[in-house]
Parts: C-alpha cells; sequence; structure tokens
C-alpha cells in the first residue's frame, strides 16, 4: 500500500486495501473439516504439513543421508576466485529488484527494512555473505521459515473447506533470499 501510495496509483492502493484491511469483501476461511476454533485449526494445520514434508522411508533416508557424507568428505569444491564474490553493487541491484509487500520472514524483516536502511548495510550484508562463503558454514537462521496454508480455492465461504484444499507457502528470511538470488 505504501508503494502505491508513494506512486499515488489509487487503482493499486485501493485494490492492496481490499485485499488487506476491507472487511465486507474479506474472503477468510471460517471453517475447515467442521471446526471453527482458530487453535485447534493451527495444530491441525501444523500435523497436516507436517506430515506432507516428512520422508517415506527412514531407512532410505538414512542411506541417503550416509552417501551424501561420504561424497562430502573428499569434496573441496572450486577454487574462489574474484568473480565469486559477492560484491556490494550486486547486493544492492538484488534488493532493489526484489518485489516488494511480500511478508516478513520469521526474524520479522522484510525487504522494505533493507531498501530503507542505511546504505552501509549492503556493504555489511556482502561482507558476511563472502565470510559465510569462504567458511562453508549456513546460519542456522536462514534454514528457519515458517508455513502459510493459501485456500487452492477461491471462495472459501460456500464450499466446506478440509486441510487438502490449501498448499503451504513457505516464507524464508529476506537475508537468505537474497544470498539465493546471488546466483540466479
Amino acid at each position: 500500500m505504501h508503494e502505491a501510495l508513494l506512486k499515488k496509483d489509487t487503482v493499486n492502493f485501493w485494490k492492496c486495501w481490499r485485499s488487506k484491511l476491507d472487511t465486507r469483501t474479506s474472503n477468510k476461511c471460517t471453517e475447515i473439516n467442521g471446526c471453527v476454533d482458530n487453535t485447534i485449526i493451527v495444530n491441525r494445520f501444523a500435523e497436516h504439513f507436517s506430515s506432507s514434508y516428512c520422508c517415506n522411508s527412514n531407512i532410505q533416508a538414512d542411506s541417503l543421508r550416509e552417501d551424501y557424507e561420504q561424497a562430502r568428505g573428499g569434496y573441496y569444491g572450486y577454487p574462489i576466485v574474484d568473480d565469486d564474490l559477492f560484491d556490494t553493487e550486486m547486493i544492492c541491484r538484488i534488493i532493489s529488484y526484489m518485489k516488494r509487500g511480500k511478508a516478513p520472514g520469521i526474524d520479522g524483516l522484510s525487504i522494505e527494512h533493507l531498501s530503507y536502511s542505511h546504505p552501509a548495510l549492503p556493504v555489511l550484508i556482502s561482507k558476511l555473505f563472502n565470510l559465510i562463503f569462504a567458511c562453508g558454514y549456513v546460519p542456522s537462521g536462514f534454514k528457519q521459515s515458517y508455513i502459510v496454508p493459501i485456500p487452492k480455492i477461491r471462495d472459501c465461504r460456500t464450499k466446506a473447506m478440509k486441510y487438502d484444499d490449501f498448499r503451504g507457502i513457505a516464507i524464508s528470511p529476506v537475508i537468505s533470499k537474497i544470498f539465493e538470488h546471488f546466483y540466479t
């Protein structure tokens, strides 16, 4: 909404307003599998998505993990050259091209925080990324995300909704998204 307001784009401003704040046009699902209690619904979504993202066979998963660890033991990777290093200009470009208005990550940061921050931040981010690259260690915060259920169908009010009628969207930290965008 903020971007549309700054650009004096009334069409997109009111479209965003209605989708996020107007209760008259809200299409939120209030009942799922016959349940209306938010706490129960959240817990059942957690069970549903955790069962969707688990391995089919623990024996096969352990075998694959062993194979990976054996292959990784002898892997040294390519030598680091200057073209592989993260530079401030590229970080600034990635930040400027990322889409605004997305949900913040589990750390509470959104791309707007980085775009409107002090100009020294991209310098610090590039130094952080170069350290990550040189050490070969990915911070645990990069691996944390949360899943938001999005209805697959348009009309939640007239159809009885089930947990299978939702798809999960993983919301990752914005710093890790910048790291991923660097090589895409």
